[in-house]
């Protein structure tokens, strides 16, 4: 009995250990880690306008089809019917004087049974509306495409933020860590009869203001990764962590020679306004058919007859020629058309030089920004060098802590310089890729796994 007893009380204390470290673990929910290529899929997958645009396509699509049926496939419908009826002859003009013939005649009855067929042979009208349909469906896809590469540069900026932000916070942190040695040292040495009050207080201040600015820098990183969470369609309570954090990678400069021509052929909202406009050019064709002559065949076949089971097969098989002869609305008709047709090469005309624009303009901040970086580089080092001098001469005794209080700022201002230039450089390789058209896998290509 006593030890059937410990065990149900060993077996009561560890479902309460249990229970209560559930909550525990809960709370203490590993981070997601989160890299570029997952937040940009996840992006895509979440955003409401990639899929507002997927439904156009859709619709495109049934509109193809609808037209498909309209020009090129037949149409096949069945009847039946079965009916008594009654004839007033001398309403159809069937009358023989002199004989005894009623004027009305019935009750009869008879059966039909009967299916129907129509083919259009030749109706250019339908083909290039057919036609049309088709190019606007290839817009719309087009459309969608375009619809993702915004959603990638849009996901890419958010992630970038969030690299800066974590970048900031960084560095905030190291500041922290720089000052707290600071007023370590500084109270060190007042005991030790080499340093004044003066530099004890002055180190708490410096403390104190870079640890007023590292709770800004996280507040304003866990502001980003809310802001990033919400757009790729997680909960904005979802702990996350950057698996790439921010850092410099080169990147080759392309010539824009070389740019521009493929850019045209990869950019998609170009290549859609070049889809609408063939769409444009069926529809003027279509316009212009009207006049021109239609050739079908139609026919029936099935059963009739007075009984059902004395019905006899009948049938019909015709070809029909349609001509229009007099139809004033085409003239209002194709000058919409040809007003269309203007605005849209106009349209054409100028994506050509936006394109061109982005590209320079990305070249252009893409080379400033790799000479930014350099520079700032260059200065960040510069600044660690003159931290460490400053804290050698104060270790030293032969300087107070202005100079190392100095230094530390000359430091954060070339540590925010290093990452302004870095996510310069990151952000200009986002519109590069953007602007050569196929965003995913020119992002994947420029910056890589950083």
């Amino acid at each position: 009995m006593k030890s059937e007893s410990r065990c149900l009380v060993l077996f009561f204390a560890t479902a309460l250990a249990t229970c209560l470290a559930m909550p525990a673990a809960a709370a203490e929910q590993a981070p997601y880690r989160l890299t570029l290529q997952e937040a940009i899929q996840k992006g895509l997958q979440a955003n409401l306008g990639v899929l507002v645009a997927g439904t156009r396509v859709e619709e495109a699509e049934a509109a193809r089809l609808r037209s498909l049926s309209a020009a090129l496939l037949p149409r096949i419908n069945a009847q039946t019917y079965a009916n008594v009826q009654n004839r007033d002859l001398r309403a159809f003009g069937i009358s023989v004087p002199n004989l005894p013939i009623p004027s009305v005649v019935g009750p009869f009855s008879n059966y039909d049974i009967r299916v129907y067929a129509q083919q259009n042979v030749v109706d250019l009208q339908s083909y290039r509306t057919l036609k049309a349909s088709e190019s606007a469906l290839d817009a719309g896809k087009l459309d969608f495409k375009d619809a993702r590469d915004l959603i990638v540069r849009s996901i890419a900026a958010l992630y970038l933020n969030a690299q800066s932000a974590a970048a900031r916070a960084d560095a905030a942190q190291s500041r922290v860590t720089d000052s707290s040695t600071l007023m370590k040292l500084a109270k060190d040495k007042h005991e030790a009869g080499t340093a004044t009050g003066v530099d004890v207080l002055r180190a708490e201040v410096q403390l104190a203001n870079d640890k007023q600015a590292l709770l800004i820098a996280q507040n304003q990183f866990k502001q980003s990764l809310l802001a990033l969470a919400r757009n790729l369609g997680m909960s904005p309570g979802t702990p996350l962590e950057l698996a790439e954090p921010l850092s410099y990678r080169a990147l080759s400069q392309p010539e824009i020679d070389a740019l521009a021509p493929a850019a045209l052929v990869a950019r998609a909202d170009y290549l859609s306004l070049l889809s609408q406009r063939q769409e444009l050019v069926e529809q003027q064709s279509a316009s212009r058919a009207r006049f021109y002559p239609k050739l079908s065949v139609n026919g029936n076949f099935g059963g009739i007859g007075r009984s059902v089971g004395g019905m006899q097969a009948t049938g019909l098989l015709q070809g029909q020629i349609d001509f229009t002869l007099f139809d004033h609305d085409r003239q209002g008709e194709a000058e919409q058309f040809a007003s269309r047709l203007k605005r849209i090469d106009d349209q054409i005309a100028d994506m050509r030089r936006g394109i061109d624009e982005d590209l320079r303009e990305a070249l252009l901040n893409l080379d400033s920004a790799a000479q930014q970086v350099a520079v700032a580089r260059e200065g960040q080092d510069l600044a660690h060098r003159e931290l460490e001098l400053s804290q050698d001469r104060f270790q030293a005794g032969t300087a107070n802590n202005v100079e190392v209080v100095t230094a530390q700022d000359e430091l954060a201002r070339a540590e925010e310089n290093y990452i302004l230039a870095v996510s310069s450089h990151v952000d200009a390789k986002f519109a590069l890729a953007r602007a050569m058209g196929d965003t995913e896998k020119n992002i994947a290509q420029f910056v890589g796994n950083q």
